[in-house]
């Protein structure tokens, strides 16, 4: 291989390089976006769990109040229907109604009262909670914008890459040009590597020694015979 024609297959070979570079920090940004997306929705999740807390509380708060009502229109029904009666052990039941019923109404009050601390507290983190989450959205959000500005960029980086990459491929000789493509083809880059004492650049196994001296020579495309890279010698 003559030395001109190596020197065009690394210049191809760095701008594929560029060009692959680009196209996968492009296919990247998605995944980022995706993760992000995510942190959102799990601190919306955990809010809505605060809101939820609260809310209950407070459902639980207003339904004891409704039995406390209830249970004061008992008492007031009792003491007009004692106002009535004549004999003496109907208006002792109704005492014993008022009575018990008085005593679940303290029972209830006392249950009422610590829903309502439970409440304060649980309003208390909701708020907390929302104030953080706005916070954190507002930065997750302007992280998601950073990521679509970038992807239109790296579009474009992408596009340009590859137009350095369709002007530099017609100046390599269709031979080298057939040969890099194949090997371009299979997982790992780069494709064109030096060899590096009697061992190949790219797997690093040892070479044949006609090989190291054809990639010496410089006259040839020569290839490395485990993982068919084109190798070449650098002083």
């Amino acid at each position: 291989m003559a030395v001109f024609s190596l020197e065009k297959l690394l210049v191809l070979q760095e701008r594929d390089s560029q060009r692959l570079a680009f196209e996968q920090q492009l296919n990247g940004v998605p995944r980022e976006i995706t993760a992000v997306e995510s942190k959102i929705a799990a601190e919306r999740t955990a809010i809505e769990a605060a809101k939820a807390e609260w809310h209950g509380l407070e459902s639980k708060k207003k339904l004891l109040e409704i039995d406390i009502k209830s249970a004061e229109e008992k008492i007031a029904k009792y003491k007009t229907q004692q106002s009535q009666v004549r004999k003496n052990d109907e208006y002792q039941a109704l005492t014993h109604e008022i009575e018990t019923t008085e005593q679940s109404i303290s029972g209830l009050e006392e249950q009422e009262i610590g829903v309502m601390l439970l409440s304060d507290e649980a309003k208390q983190r909701f708020a907390a909670a929302e104030a953080e989450l706005k916070q954190n959205i507002s930065g997750h959000e302007g992280r998601i914008r950073t990521l679509q500005e970038r992807a239109k960029q790296l579009l474009v980086d992408v596009q340009s890459a590859q137009v350095a990459v369709d002007t530099a491929r017609p100046l390599v000789p269709e031979p080298s040009l057939r040969i890099y493509d194949r090997v371009a083809r299979k997982p790992g880059h780069p494709v064109c590597v030096t060899v590096n004492g009697d061992r190949c650049g790219g797997c690093h196994l040892k070479v044949p020694t006609h090989i190291v001296v054809q990639a010496r020579a410089g006259l040839e495309i020569t290839t490395c015979d485990q993982c068919g890279r084109i190798v070449y010698w650098q002083a």
